[in-house]
């Protein structure tokens, strides 16, 4: 039977359990491991609408935006209208180290906060493009195409931090101030994308229909609006249990993914901070930059037409061939 421990007045239960037959890790290790970087996890949770990945013993993984019922009356939430199901969500913000752990001991293995903050999610903090590569590639090809994002970032005047995606990924987070509404910080988003594919587009690709890719590094820059993203710092419900992990940009190319996970990020860690301390002050966005983007069509739209031209140009031809003598 699971000894039952306390810690920040949360009870905490199932200690021993192994988090999935591949993390190579148990809830103790997450508990730990969130334990230990709580003060460095939470200033990029707090005051943010947050989704969680959860793994209960003998279910599926899934996500949760929606707190349960049987939630504390001392977890902070904010109730936001969700038009994708047409009803009101209430949100857990993750304020404190009790919070934390609290989530922890319900096995939330990852962190999804907003990159807005609650008052208004609308309103993103940070600027961020997701460089995500094909399958099977090695991960020098994604850090190949982040060194085009710092360059086109440079290029405007801008300056960024780059983290792993805890998968096989990166993150680049550029802080941005409020002079700009979320449509401009969108815009600007598909432009610095667009301008890193034109320094390498051999290598790098903005296409957001997989099949359009080509076996290229894939330059995300949909994370926008009310966005989430994974926290730095929080673990991935991956093999191995890794985490988003704050690198230098200097680093990139004497590290991989796998290199940082539940047992080995706070040995390289210590008592550092290195998102905080990298972090640039908020920058003001260039006009130009923006404007650029206003010419770019919003990926997610330009691929629903483009998924909808092709389905009709398959029709019309399934048309013609079933015309044919013999059919």
């Amino acid at each position: 039977m699971s000894v039952a421990e306390e810690r920040a007045g949360v009870r905490l239960t199932n200690l021993d359990q192994p988090l999935s037959e591949d993390a190579g890790a148990t809830k103790r290790d997450l508990v730990d491991y969130l334990d230990a970087v709580a003060d460095r996890i939470l200033p990029g949770l707090a005051g943010r609408p947050l989704t969680v990945l959860r793994v209960l013993r003998g279910q599926a993984p899934f996500m949760q935006k929606n707190v349960p019922k049987y939630t504390p009356d001392w977890v902070k939430t904010v109730s936001m209208w969700a038009e994708s199901s047409h009803r009101e969500v209430r949100y857990a913000l993750c304020d404190d180290r009790r919070t934390l752990l609290w989530l922890a001991n319900q096995r939330a293995v990852e962190y999804h906060p907003t990159l807005g903050l609650a008052d208004n999610i609308y309103r993103p903090t940070h600027l961020v493009l997701d460089l995500d590569p094909p399958p099977g590639s090695a991960f020098d090809a994604v850090v190949a195409t982040a060194a085009l994002v710092r360059q086109a970032l440079s290029d405007c005047g801008l300056t960024g931090v780059v983290k792993t995606s805890g998968a096989k990924g990166l993150h680049v987070f550029v802080p941005v101030d409020d002079s700009a509404p979320v449509d401009d910080v969108a815009a600007a988003t598909r432009a610095l994308a667009t301008r890193a594919e034109q320094l390498d587009p051999a290598r790098a690709t903005t296409a957001f229909i997989v099949e359009d890719r080509e076996g290229k590094v894939f330059i995300d820059s949909t994370r926008a609006g009310g966005a989430t993203v994974v926290a730095a710092y929080s673990p991935r419900l991956r093999p191995g249990t890794p985490v988003s992990f704050p690198v230098h940009w200097s680093d990139l190319d004497r590290i991989t993914p796998a290199d940082f996970s539940v047992h080995t990020a706070l040995g390289v860690l210590g008592d550092r901070d290195p998102w905080a301390e990298m972090m640039p002050a908020p920058q003001t966005l260039p006009p130009d930059l923006i404007e650029h983007g206003r010419t770019i069509p919003v990926a997610r739209v330009a691929a629903m037409h483009e998924g909808k031209r092709r389905a009709r140009a398959r029709r019309a031809e399934d048309g013609k061939t079933s015309d044919l003598p013999g059919r």
